[in-house]
């Protein structure tokens, strides 16, 4: 069942709805054009995509939309599966609980339609993403690729590397159960090392990406974050830069050597986990 956050999910069927989510999109990735032209968007919906618009119960106001469309993967039992291509949520209303709230929605509509799947690309360096993402809704997170989109000239990303890692939720998993029933458990990055975690990558005083551990000797590994990615990108780019690329290396070497993120940790990072044996 979809958490109401205070608004109400409704399927962007007609024009005005449609019309109010292309609004919202253009709002949360303002650029130099729209994000998805109308008649693009009246299509996708038309052709069985999912378009999802979130209004405020009180005001009426829509705050938040969501747009998907139908992928194929031979991996997925029957094929299919919905690949999730914009979330938002107006800002000044994040971490309110809509972002998770349109997810559900979507989880809901891909359970009705008997889609198992639904996969979305996200910014590993987004602390407040990667939270929502693996604690609160329980994917795992699949392959990294490094400058997915290319360049883009939206005021979130441009002028940065697109680097993004792909979120898997199979929506009726035991790991997903768990998240709607509470969440996955945060564990302790100081625990962790205690018992023999290593730090991959970690912050200095400064706040600047060290590398120390190396991933080919397996374990458990963790990867810092920096605590506002899209705040250090306005203050300092060539930090942010650093960052990007030091988390790039972290984690795709990480993959190679057979490790998959796991969990958050209490300090925001990544908690990486040996994944030759199958992943948790």
């Amino acid at each position: 069942m979809t958490p109401d956050a205070g608004v109400r999910i409704v399927l962007a069927e007609d024009l005005r709805e449609q019309a109010d989510a292309r609004r919202v999109f253009d709002e949360v990735w303002p650029g130099e054009d729209t994000q998805v032209t109308s008649n693009l968007l009246r299509a996708l919906v038309h052709c069985g995509g999912y378009c999802s618009i979130a209004y405020d119960s009180e005001t009426g106001a829509a705050v938040g939309a969501a747009l998907g469309v139908i992928g194929h993967d031979r991996a997925v039992p029957g094929g299919t599966y919905l690949h999730s291509h914009m979330a938002g949520v107006r800002e000044g209303l994040r971490d309110s609980g809509i972002g998770r709230a349109l997810k559900f929605h979507q989880r809901d509509w891909a359970i009705a339609r008997g889609v198992p799947v639904i996969a979305w690309t996200f910014d590993p360096l987004v602390r407040r993403n990667a939270r929502l993402n693996i604690t609160r809704l329980g994917v795992t997170v699949r392959e990294y690729h490094p400058d997915f989109y290319g360049e883009m000239s939206d005021s979130i990303n441009a002028g940065d590397r697109t680097d993004r890692v792909v979120a898997w939720w199979e929506v009726e998993s035991p790991r997903a159960r768990q998240a709607t029933a509470g969440g996955i458990a945060t564990p302790s990055a100081a625990g962790l090392r205690l018992n023999g975690a290593r730090d991959l990558l970690r912050s200095d005083t400064d706040g600047r990406p060290v590398a120390e551990a190396t991933a080919d000797e397996g374990g458990t590994l963790l990867v810092a974050l920096p605590p506002d990615i899209v705040a250090v990108r306005s203050a300092d780019p060539a930090r942010a830069l650093e960052w990007r690329l030091a988390v790039r290396e972290a984690i795709t070497g990480a993959y190679a050597a057979g490790l998959r993120i796991d969990a958050v940790s209490d300090e925001g990072g990544y908690v990486l986990v040996d994944a030759r044996g199958g992943e948790s």
